[in-house]
Parts: structure tokens; sequence; C-alpha cells
């Protein structure tokens, strides 16, 4: 491939579109981003505008141009995971606004379901729990609720998708429906043993079959990108050339942060430390079935044999920062906090349980709610401060703890991405509390590399991950040099971090129920 020549990715997130033009060395060139707006038409509904999801999206690629278009020579695509849509194939247009993955106005339909006895097949079946956060209900909601839309639906007329299949949609001006595995394993429909919709759980759900995309393996040439004549000179006053490029690899933003991270062994995992943390480990073909509450889902793949992967979430991490800055206003920003907690050697024995919505994996506790504890007279702001950067820590290390317990496996390294991994203090201590090595990447974009990565293999831009590896920074020790990884050694001994977890536990038991 020319030098000049670079792999476009979209990352379609929840509250905005991220783009990234990525050169053959695997480096980020240009990044553009936008916002779009969130939508609360009752309490516990989210909804996005799909034709502002798309504007959004044309105005990121937009904004990684300036004066010079570069050879763009294919693209891929990650996305919000979860979320759903429903259009008309003849006109192009969504029938109902956007469902988001965080809306609960389908909870009620899923106890009702529950009540039937069927989570046991579904968890088998699709490695999921029975739950409003993922499609299925979702989509029978919009059947339900408008009007004539059922009807449509059985005639084939209407359309389904997460956020990729909308974009492809769209990118191939209608002539693609198509999604990936690790989307379709989002849905409560697809079957991750057979790689297939799954006859049964369609009938449970009531979805036709009609309205379902072609699923393929994440790196795959889903088609091409196709704008009629002059649509990017008349938009936005540039030729920008993407009529006939490749859309060649598409994942769930989570499943692209691992492969991003180039997780592509057993064994291997990645913590992503956003509102939330989501932990995923790679379990290679072995399907790993889980007690612990946790999930098991499809990772990105290279061909159309499986990787699975283990994940899980913890609710409430650099949200728990915003607490500090927006609830209780402790700081005045979250850049703030790593010198403050540098600043004091202990958190004087107070903890900080952040279950603000309820506690996740490993413990599945809805009822519980946050906690500071241990306070005494000489408690002060900057103990607390501490305390909620380790809570981050604490939390995620449960997490691991039950996931490498489930799977079997030694870990001997995670690797992070997110903002909060801006943090050295949050990230030394994850390194103490977990007894490992963190790695922390110097290009931290790794949703949208990993879409990247997935077009580039499958047109030859890179051979193999391999390939990637070695484009990926040396590692070092030292954090003052962000144009390197990042290695964050454990600097605590055995005793005094099992000291640390017993207290955190029963923290922890202080607030469950």
């Amino acid at each position: 491939m020319p030098n000049t020549a670079c792999i476009l990715s979209i990352d379609q997130g929840t509250t905005g579109t991220t783009t990234l033009l990525v050169d053959v060395r695997g480096n980020i060139v240009a990044k553009g981003y936008r916002e779009f707006r969130q939508y609360y038409p009752r309490p516990g509904w989210v909804e996005h505008d799909p034709a502002e999801i798309w504007d959004a999206t044309l105005q990121a690629i937009d904004a990684l141009f300036e004066d010079k278009i570069p050879n763009i020579v294919a693209l891929g695509i990650a996305n919000q995971r979860e979320t759903t849509l429903i259009w008309n194939r003849q006109t192009g247009k969504p029938i109902y606004p956007a469902i988001v993955w965080q809306c609960r106005r389908t909870a009620e339909m899923c106890d009702t379901l529950a009540k039937q006895g069927i989570s046991e097949e579904l968890k088998k079946k699709t490695g999921l729990v029975l739950d409003a956060y993922f499609s299925a209900t979702k989509i029978a909601w919009i059947l339900d609720n408008v009007s004539g839309a059922r009807a449509q639906a059985e005639r084939g007329e209407l359309a389904f998708g997460t956020v990729d299949t909308w974009l492809l949609w769209k990118l191939t001006d209608g002539a693609v429906h198509k999604t990936d595995y690790t989307n379709a394993s989002r849905t409560l429909l697809f079957n991750i043993n057979t790689l297939s919709w799954d006859e049964t759980l369609l009938e449970i759900f009531n979805v036709p079959k009609t309205i379902l995309p072609e699923v393929f393996p994440s790196a795959n040439n889903f088609g091409t990108a196709s704008f009629y004549r002059n649509f990017w000179l008349e938009t936005f006053g540039k030729n920008i050339g993407l009529d006939g490029v490749p859309i060649a690899g598409i994942a769930g933003d989570q499943q692209a942060a691992l492969f991003g991270q180039l997780c592509t062994r057993p064994g291997m995992a990645k913590n992503t430390y956003g509102t939330g943390c989501f932990l995923m480990l790679n379990t290679g073909d072995e399907k790993v079935e889980t007690d612990s509450g946790l999930l098991t889902t499809l990772a990105c793949s290279l061909d159309e044999n499986p990787v699975y992967a283990l994940e899980g979430s913890v609710f409430v991490a650099g949200a728990a920062v915003q607490w500090l800055r927006d609830g209780i206003q402790i700081i005045g920003n979250a850049s703030e906090t790593e010198a403050i907690a540098s600043g004091i050697p202990d958190t004087g024995g107070v903890f900080v349980v952040p279950a603000f919505t309820g506690l996740g994996a490993p413990y599945w506790d809805a009822e519980a709610r946050g906690a500071i504890l241990g306070l005494t007279r000489g408690s002060t702001r900057a103990h607390i401060i501490r305390a909620t950067l380790e809570s981050i820590a604490y939390q995620s290390a449960d997490v691991v703890t039950a996931m490498v317990a489930d799977a079997g496996m030694t870990m001997d390294r995670l690797r992070v991405d997110g903002g909060a991994t801006a943090n050295d203090f949050l990230m030394q201590f994850q390194a103490d509390i977990l007894g490992i090595d963190v790695e922390r990447p110097a290009q931290i974009e790794s949703t949208g590399l990993g879409a990247a990565h997935l077009a580039g293999i499958t047109i030859g831009f890179w051979s193999d991950v391999e390939e990637l590896e070695a484009h990926r920074s040396p590692p070092t020790t030292s954090a003052d040099d962000v144009s390197m990884t990042c290695v964050f050694s454990p600097q605590i001994d055995t005793d005094e971090r099992n000291r640390k977890l017993e207290q955190w536990k029963r923290a922890v038991a202080r607030v469950i129920g």
C-alpha cells in the first residue's frame, strides 16, 4: 500500500461519533468528533434520532480533512451495542426513534417472560441474561407500539439493525443489510453456538425473521460505500473520495476495543474505563459458562470460526469522579484527583462504595446503594477523593477475579483504555490491587483502532495481527513519555494486597441488600 493510504474508522458511541484516520504503521493521523442529542421522553426511557446519528457521523468524517484528502482504502465501523432501530426498506426512513441500550421501558416485559422459565435456555443459547438492556424486547416493543408495524414486518417491508447496520445501510445507499457476529450476539436472538438467528428465540420474543440482517464475521467485506455524485462537494465543499471504498470491518464497541488492544489470544484481557468499566477476557474457541453474573459473548473473529469472551461490567467508575465534581462538589475537575490522591499515603481507613445504581458483577444487587465508610474525625476531603479512585480499581479487581476463576485461566497482564487511564495513580493502584502488570497504550482510542484493524486485515493493508503487534509502541515503566506504552507493575506485597481486598469486601458487605 502507498504510504499515503489510510483506513477510515467510525466509532459511533452513545453520546457522539468519533472518526479516525489510521496509517499503515497503525498511527492515528487525524481525529474527528461530533456529539448528538439524547432524548428522555419518560423516566427510564432513552432515545436517539437516527437521522442525527447519521448527520453527526458525516460531520465527524468531514472534521478529519483539511486541505489534503488522503487515499482512503477501507472503512471500519465500531458502534454502541444493543441500541435498536427499525426502518422502512423502501423509503429508508426509521419508523420510530432509536431505543438506546440504556432504556428500561421493556423491563416489565422481561419480568413477564422470566416467569415463563426461559432464562436458562436464553443463557445457554445466547450467553446473556434476560434484561431490557438487550435488543430483543426493544424490537418487540416497536413492532407492538407503532401502528401497522407488525403487518409491515411480516410483509418484509421493514429492516431491523443495531447502529452498525444502520450506518452500513446509509453508507451503501440502502444496498446492504448486514451485521457482524459481535453485534448479533447482543440481541438475545442469536445463537452463539450455531452462529445463526435462533427460531425458538424469535418465537419467544415474537420477532419476525424477515426484518433481521445477514450475519458475518467481524473482518469481512460487507459492501462498498456509495454516495451520489458530488455529495461531499455539495454538502461540505470537499471532494472526499469514499465512493467505492470497501466497508471491511464491523464490531460492537467493547469487542472492537478488545481487538484494538490486540487481545487476540486466550487469557488476554482489556478494561475500558469510562462512565463505567467494561472488562473482556478472550477465551478463544471455548465458550465458558459462568455463574458469577458475567456474560458469555462473541469476540471479533477473522473468519467463520467463533472467538468467545467473558464480559463483566462495573456500573460506576468515571461516574464516581463526576459525582465528586458535580454531586458533592469537592473537586473542580477530574484531572486534579491524581495529585490529591498521591499527596496522602492512604485513605485513612475510608472506603467509598459507589453503588449509586446497585452493584454489578459479581454481586448483582440492584438494591445496593452507595456509602462512604470508615469516617473518623481525622478524615478529610483528600481521603474521600483517594477512596473514590481506589473504588474503581477494587470493583475491576472483583470482576477480574470472577473471570479468572470461571475461565480457569491465568492473567498476567491487563491492557487498559478509556479516559480515566490518564490518571497514573489509578493505574498504579489497579496494578497493585490485581498483582499483575497494567498496560496503557500510547494510543488509547482502542475502539476506533479495533474497527480499523479489522478493516485493514480484511483488505491486506496489514497481513496479520502479528504485524499490528510489531507496530505497537514499545513498553516503558515511565509514565512521562506518552508516546510509548506504559506498564504499571505491582508495588505492594501479597499480604498487603490481601489485607486491602479483605477490607474492601467488608465495605461492600455493608451496602448489599
